[in-house]
């Protein structure tokens, strides 16, 4: 395998001048500055489906530069509402799961407790995960638990341990959703917690939580959103009390961004009553007409759904 030479920026211009995208010379200066701060492999899977299937490669006549650039920027908003809706679930689930699981053991430690989790080696790697996130954690209240007790042992589950009150603040989205999922099914807590995000069953919450936290990661480093298949797929739920679709989610729609955006969008209407993230939404596609939403998932009367209006 030959690996290929690197391009200056004007070698990368002229590269998508020779494939057929027009510049014009306001673009070609916006062109320079972007690719001098956006990288021109980062930029290219937002042109990819300008090619033309047709050609070898080429461009489809009248693309320009700028339609590039808009679905970029609009992929960079996007994601910040994202990342908003995200803190809103989280910072709900922590708190969700420390009052219904700490009130019912009357007790800040039943995290350590592997009769309440199914498998009880996800459940020691679960505590091992959180105790290894609370020792590396830069918040306050950590290192002063830490340093006011001498027998914290992050690598054994005997010693001082904090409550869970604590411990689970710093713990990530993606440790709290596989401790959701391990919780045996029938902890009434389990269910309460699913039920105060509107959902009937815990299976459905637990499967969206780890869908939600693929695309946590997804937006936390900056990845795109745009014409993108995830490796997880968000599923309908079976029960719910809050407004959804009309229509259940396509096979399409539940591994493209808009299955994950719609669950998102509908357990912040459960936690968080009056939120501002379907607004935000809608404002920024109502601003941006000329994007072909179809390459999220955003098919059809989708605007005519419960959850929309």
């Amino acid at each position: 395998m030959v690996n290929q030479k690197p391009h200056n920026i004007e070698e990368q211009i002229r590269l998508l001048r020779d494939k057929g995208m027009n510049f014009s010379d306001d673009e070609e200066r916006k062109a320079k500055e972007c690719f001098s701060r956006i990288s021109y492999f980062r930029l290219k899977y937002y042109w990819r489906d300008l090619l033309d299937a047709d050609t070898d490669g080429d461009f489809i006549e009248g693309t320009t530069f700028s339609d590039v650039i808009r679905r970029y920027d609009f992929d960079h908003q996007l994601r910040l509402i994202l990342f908003d809706a995200i803190e809103i679930i989280e910072v709900a689930l922590r708190s969700k799961v420390i009052n219904h699981m700490s009130q019912a053991a009357g007790n800040g430690l039943w995290y350590l407790d592997s009769s309440l989790f199914e498998n009880s080696d996800y459940h020691e790697d679960f505590v091992y995960d959180l105790k290894y996130e609370f020792g590396r954690s830069t918040e306050p209240f950590a290192k002063e638990y830490i340093d006011s007790h001498p027998n914290w042992d992050e690598e054994s589950f005997d010693g001082d341990n904090p409550d869970a009150w604590r411990i689970i603040e710093v713990a990530t989205f993606g440790t709290l959703s596989k401790m959701c999922k391990n919780l045996k099914s029938q902890l009434p807590q389990r269910s309460a917690i699913a039920n105060d995000f509107g959902l009937y069953s815990a299976k459905d919450l637990t499967g969206w939580l780890e869908a939600i936290s693929l695309m946590r990661n997804i937006v936390a480093h900056h990845s795109r959103l745009w014409n993108r298949t995830f490796g997880k797929k968000v599923t309908n739920p079976r029960g719910l009390r809050g407004k959804w679709l009309n229509s259940p989610l396509t096979e399409n729609q539940k591994n493209r961004p808009y299955g994950f955006i719609v669950a998102m969008l509908y357990l912040c209407n459960a936690v968080c009553p009056g939120n501002k993230i379907k607004n935000k939404i809608l404002d920024l596609i109502s601003a941006n007409q000329n994007i072909p939403y179809q390459r999220l998932g955003f098919i059809g009367n989708w605007k005519d759904d419960p959850i929309w209006r």
